[in-house]
Formats: structure tokens, C-alpha cells, sequence
């Protein structure tokens, strides 16, 4: 019977490697074209891989837990018929449906037809037995790629090295291949802060508190098994936590002229563009218009400078029922408030529907967030690493409001704004809050949205 061998896909263009969390079929299983194969996850995305023939899974080549890179053999599948059938299909990134999402992290791409990839005129030979596993090992110090070229590094790899001003050619891999990775990264940081650390001599001793243990499972409680993409979030957040340190401010909008213009029109928006006009649009509208004032806050920190971005890729917070995605608007600053409404519908459909990809939820140089839209009135919102702040409107309520000397009704909204004090400090902060709300402030009625 003739066989095909499978390979790892690339899940996005700067994505080069994935690690196999799950097999869904074992050898002797029926795979069945364009059903899901594998769970393949990388530091963006948690994606199921789906099989690009029918037949009989006769081989796994790479194991659960192992880290491969884009292009490797995975398994070997027997076809069901004895057409002539390529030696190797390599699967595309649009082929891989995601299996979870992330907030800080995940992502969703859609199920399409397998590619046949290159064909060749005969079955490949029997491949060798592989290696028993060898007893783990500290990697020598001068460990090199196989091929004697330079690494390739993950992106998330590539983060936290800026983030922690470490020079990766200093670090030794203990990946596949000697590839680096974060806890490669991790190690060598904690490895030169104690060879740094002056030594102390003994402290005397004394009894060591009582440590606080968080109460046990019981019968009765249910226990969650924490998914890649939760543990991703964790992840993320105790970084950003840990690393970034967050000041916070809040101003009072009135939003007299943005219901209004709204208000006036929905209606032909939605009938021209087929979806509802909300308030998000507006706000990140605000937000472009405030960056582009303030491009000091469109920034990233790095251990040894500032960089100040000059695109505006504005990350958009789209929430499930279990987790959170940040899809990212390319150069926001170029398109008009219907065009800002357009791409936060197409994200937002895209994602609810696991038809992202990859590389559409990284690279956002400030995030813009909505938890108003469940009513929430104030929000300590958590900085995405690589970013300098998060903003996040809250929700629009009818108060009681001084008026020219008279008690009066206004819609108001609270904008609140989550910033890294090391790139900026109160003032310059508060400048950009500022122009946010003059900014919403000075729509009425007429305003264009096209």
C-alpha cells in the first residue's frame, strides 16, 4: 500500500517550530481527510492539526511533548486506495483549526483543503530505528545548531531576551537541535545573577514562619485541569506582573455627543455594512488620535532604551465565555472610524468562528480594552508584555451632572488607563488620557464616521 509522510505545518509566518501537546489518533487508527490529527502548540497559538489524506495512521514519528520544527516528519499514514500518492504532505498554516484560545496569547485558524505537496516518483525507504533516549544532561557549553548555521529563535524567546538583556549567542540551547528556549533563557539569567551575588556570611538562625497551605480539594470540589492556553495567560501575566511596574489613572467622559452621533447613525450603518455601530470604534478612534499626539506611550521598554513605534497596530480585547484573545488592528491610525468599526467586526467574527491566524494576535503596540460592555465602571487592567499601557472604557451610565448651575443628566463614562511607570511617568500619562477625552469629548452629532 502506498504511504504518505506528514509533516509539521508552520502555524504562521514567524512561527517556525511547535511542540505536540496531543495526539488525538494512535497507529492503527483511521484518519479521515481534513478531520483533526494532532494538537500542536507554539507560544501564539494551541491549534488542531487536521489529517491531509484518508487512511491508516501506521507510524507516529514524533512524540507528545517533543518540539519540532516546521517541515519535520511526524507520522506516516497509509492510504486507503493504491492511487499513486505524494512521498510527503505538508500541511499549511490555513489548514490547522485552533483547539483553544489565549489572552494573552492563543489563536484560531481555519479548517481548509490540505495541500498536496511536492510529489515524488517513489515510496521513501524505511526510515532508521531512532535512538533510544539518552539520560538528561546539562547540554555542553559550546553547544552549536547541528548545521553549524546561526538559531533560529521562537519569538517568545526573542521577547524575553529583550525583555531580560540577554545576548543569545551567550546561551546554551537544550532544545531540539540545540534550539533556545525560555527556560534556557530563564536559566542563564538566574545563573549570572547568583555568580553576581556577593557572598554573605550565615545568618543566624531562627524558626521559619509557618507557611500558609491553600486549602485541599475535597469531594465536593470540582477540579479544572489547566489547559496550554490558561497556562500561556499564566504565564504572560505573572510576567507582566512582575516585571512591569503599573501606575493607573481614571478620567470622567462625557458622552453627550458620541450617543449622539451613534444614536443618528446606526441605523444606515447597520443596513449599509450589515452590523451593528457600537461604542468601541469611537473610543479606539480616540485612542489612534492620542497615540499619534503621544507616540511616546506607542512604546515598548527594553533593558538599555525606549522604542518608540511609528506604526499603530492596536491590539483589540475580544472576550469568550473561558478566555480572552487580543486580535490586532494593522495601522489603525490609517483608517476612518467606519474602517476601525469594519476591522473590529471582522476580528471579532473571525475569532468567535477559530478562523484567526497567528500572526494576527501578535505584534500590538498598545491595547485598547472594553470590559465596560458587562458593566464594569472601573478596571486595573493588566499590561501586555512588550507594550507601555492598556486603555479601557467602562461602562456609559446616566448621572446626575452640574449644568450650568443646574442638575442635569449626562451619559458618562470612566476611561482608565494602565501604564509602565518606567516609560512613562504621571504627567505624561495624564496628557494622553487627556487628549483621549477631548477627544470624545468634541464629537457631536454631525461628526463624520466615513
Amino acid at each position: 500500500m502506498a504511504t504518505t509522510r506528514v509533516t509539521m505545518p508552520q502555524l504562521g509566518e514567524s512561527v517556525h517550530e511547535g511542540t505536540i501537546s496531543r495526539w488525538l489518533v494512535k497507529p492503527g487508527d483511521r484518519v479521515v481527510e481534513f478531520e483533526p490529527m494532532l494538537e500542536v502548540d507554539t507560544d501564539k497559538v494551541n491549534a488542531e492539526v487536521p489529517a491531509p489524506v484518508t487512511g491508516t495512521l501506521r507510524e507516529i514519528l514524533a512524540g507528545e511533548g517533543e518540539t519540532v520544527s516546521s517541515g519535520t516528519e511526524i507520522a506516516v499514514v497509509e492510504l486507503e486506495s493504491n492511487r499513486e500518492a505524494p512521498a510527503t504532505v505538508e500541511l499549511r498554516p490555513e489548514d490547522a483549526t485552533p483547539a483553544g484560545a489565549t489572552g494573552a496569547a492563543g489563536a484560531e485558524a481555519a479548517a481548509a483543503p490540505a495541500e498536496q505537496a511536492r510529489r515524488a516518483g517513489a515510496e521513501p525507504g524505511p526510515r532508521p530505528p531512532a535512538a533510544a533516549p539518552a539520560a538528561v544532561a546539562p547540554a555542553p557549553a559550546t553547544a552549536a545548531p547541528p548545521d553549524g548555521g546561526q538559531h533560529r529563535y521562537s519569538p517568545g524567546v526573542l521577547l524575553l531576551a529583550e525583555e531580560l538583556g540577554v545576548d543569545l549567542a551567550g546561551v546554551t540551547g537544550t532544545g531540539l537541535g540545540g534550539r533556545v528556549t525560555k527556560r534556557d533563557v530563564r536559566q542563564f539569567v538566574e545563573a549570572r545573577q547568583a555568580s553576581a551575588a556577593p557572598q554573605a556570611a550565615p545568618a543566624p538562625a531562627r524558626p521559619l514562619p509557618e507557611a500558609v497551605s491553600p486549602p485541599a480539594a475535597s469531594g465536593d470540589d470540582e477540579v479544572v485541569p489547566l489547559s496550554r492556553m490558561r497556562r500561556l495567560i499564566a504565564e504572560n501575566m505573572t510576567r507582566s506582573k512582575t516585571t512591569i511596574p503599573h501606575a493607573w489613572q481614571t478620567q470622567e467622559v462625557d458622552m453627550s455627543g458620541v450617543v449622539a452621533n451613534r444614536n443618528a447613525n446606526k441605523a444606515a450603518f447597520q443596513q449599509r455594512e450589515g452590523f451593528s455601530l457600537t461604542y468601541l470604534p469611537y473610543v479606539i478612534a480616540a485612542a489612534v488620535a492620542s497615540l499619534r499626539e503621544h507616540p511616546e506611550v506607542n512604546a515598548t521598554f527594553n533593558e538599555t532604551e525606549i522604542v518608540i513605534h511609528r506604526r499603530i497596530d492596536l491590539g483589540v480585547s475580544v472576550g469568550f465565555e473561558d478566555t480572552l484573545l487580543v486580535p490586532v488592528i494593522r495601522s489603525a491610525d490609517s483608517l476612518s472610524l467606519a474602517g476601525i468599526a469594519r476591522a473590529v467586526n471582522d476580528l471579532a467574527t473571525r475569532a468567535r468562528s477559530r478562523k484567526l491566524m497567528a500572526d494576527e494576535l501578535q505584534g500590538a503596540t498598545f491595547t485598547v480594552n472594553n470590559s465596560g460592555t458587562f458593566g464594569t465602571l472601573f478596571s486595573y487592567s493588566v499590561i501586555n508584555p512588550g507594550q507601555a499601557g492598556i486603555l479601557t472604557m467602562e461602562a456609559i451610565v446616566d448621572r446626575p451632572v452640574a449644568v450650568d448651575g443646574m442638575i442635569g443628566i449626562k451619559p458618562l463614562m470612566y476611561l482608565c488607563f494602565s501604564f509602565d511607570h518606567r516609560v512613562l511617568d504621571g504627567l505624561k500619562a495624564a496628557r494622553f488620557l487627556t487628549s483621549c477625552r477631548r477627544w470624545l469629548e468634541a464629537v457631536t452629532r454631525e461628526s463624520a464616521i466615513y
